[in-house]
């Protein structure tokens, strides 16, 4: 490794941050969604009466967990696309 070019070195460790990066970040937010659905359809089962409510909550609730998969979905493709370490160091 000490015979790359800083500027591929930089970039393929960009590339092996962002896939791991991107995995965690899509992975977590998915388990997370499928707590909160079992979780809604466990509340929705004890009291059918309220159940308007729980899906209101439901979809808002999703709506800002998956926004966090969107979140580093956008950092990941700004590091591939549009590396700022490459200009900030070289």
């Amino acid at each position: 490794m000490s015979e790359l070019d800083p500027k591929v070195l930089i970039t393929f460790i960009t590339i092996i941050i962002s896939g791991i990066g991107i995995v965690l970040g899509t992975a977590i937010p998915a388990i997370v969604e499928g707590r909160a659905v079992l979780k809604a359809l466990d509340g929705i089962s004890r009291q059918p009466e309220a159940a308007n409510d729980i899906r209101t909550t439901l979809l808002i609730s999703m709506a800002l967990l998956e926004s966090t998969a969107i979140y580093v979905l956008l950092v990941i493709l700004i590091l591939l696309f549009a590396n700022p370490l490459i200009d900030r160091f070289f």
